[in-house]
């Protein structure tokens, strides 16, 4: 599944033309981060599991390094 700290890409991009997104905040809302341009978001949890595509890096590899 998906983890704090996850990189991850949504089905649409950003309007800074990224996909990816890094989960800061988890819980019943779930907040983005936007690698490329620093936005970040909030949407329901419902909405993020509809939106997301792949988990691209886990976090436990991003702490591994």
């Amino acid at each position: 599944m998906y983890a704090l700290n996850d990189i991850v890409m949504l089905k649409k991009p950003h309007a800074c033309g990224t996909n990816k997104w890094r989960i800061v905040r988890m819980g019943m809302d779930i907040r983005l981060e936007c690698l490329g341009c620093g936005h970040r978001i909030l949407m329901s949890r419902r909405d993020f599991e509809k939106r997301l595509k792949k988990v691209l890096v886990k976090s436990d590899k991003i702490n591994n390094k």
